[in-house]
């Protein structure tokens, strides 16, 4: 198959749990080095979408391509290959609470490298320095605050010198500055790494702060709405749906946040 431009494509993706659908016909595309967030109220699918990309949630219908290959059509050798090239941080941050950070950080390393003990602990603080913790390797989570323990999940994520990055609302739970202080560092390891950042985000200042382009879901159409740069939906769309959520219209957010109830314990 011939190279594409696109780092990921969503090819006509449809998102069910059993019958019953989440999301129909996600078309989107994501350029290499880009910061592409998903966005839209809660319970539009934005998680589901992710799980989907990052191989928990195969698609009823329709692929994901990186870099012009399937993904979910792959043989399973090829996709487990493809995820080792996958960074999460997840909405929790998924610390183990009984290991420091730099424990933390080196388990991914010996899972999936042959590093020694010692190369270990050298690798898992020069990803702590990345994200600004240099000298907390012996810290455990609980020692230290919650922003600080979403950048060492960020500084896990590297751990594998990942291509691309997938961040689950990262600002969720942090306060204005240290979420500021996030995206600040979002942006300054999209410019050293030259990585691509999918990030999933209901929050207006980061999708405006860091977002080169972005995918609007609604929950209650149950598809996408727009893609596009947030700055210039906000100045050009003629969505007023869209442009409410930019502007944080009380309309729409109504809109955009009263999708249809799922089950009890789905997460979308």
């Amino acid at each position: 198959m011939p190279s594409s431009p696109d780092r990921i494509e969503i090819r006509g993706v449809t998102l069910a749990y059993g019958s019953l659908v989440v999301l129909r016909d996600i078309q989107a595309r994501v350029r290499p080095g880009a910061v592409f967030a998903i966005v839209g109220g809660s319970g539009c699918g934005k998680s589901t979408l992710l799980r989907a990309m990052i191989g928990l949630h195969a698609p009823a219908a329709g692929e994901i391509l990186y870099d012009g290959a399937p993904f979910w059509g792959a043989d399973p050798d090829v996709r487990q290959d493809r995820l080792r090239s996958f960074g999460v941080l997840f909405q929790s941050g998924a610390l183990w609470s009984s290991m420091t950070l730099g424990e933390n950080v080196g388990l991914v390393l010996g899972e999936f490298t042959d590093l020694g003990p010692g190369e270990i602990r050298d690798v898992a603080r020069l990803k702590l320095s990345l994200v600004g913790l240099s000298g907390f390797e012996n810290f455990y989570p609980s020692e230290v605050s919650g922003g600080m323990a979403k950048r060492a999940g960020l500084a896990r994520a590297l751990a594998l010198d990942p291509d691309i990055l997938f961040l689950d609302e990262p600002s969720a739970g942090l306060d204005p500055i240290t979420s500021r202080n996030l995206d600040e560092l979002i942006l300054q390891l999209r410019g050293s790494l030259g990585a691509t950042f999918v990030v999933v985000t209901h929050e207006l200042a980061s999708i405006l702060t860091i977002a080169d382009d972005c995918l609007f879901l609604d929950g209650t159409i149950r598809t996408m709405r727009a893609q596009g740069p947030p700055r210039e939906l906000l100045r050009t769309s003629d969505d007023p749906v869209v442009r409410a959520f930019l502007t944080r219209g009380h309309a729409g957010q109504e809109a955009v946040c009263s999708a249809v109830p799922f089950p009890h314990g789905i997460s979308v």
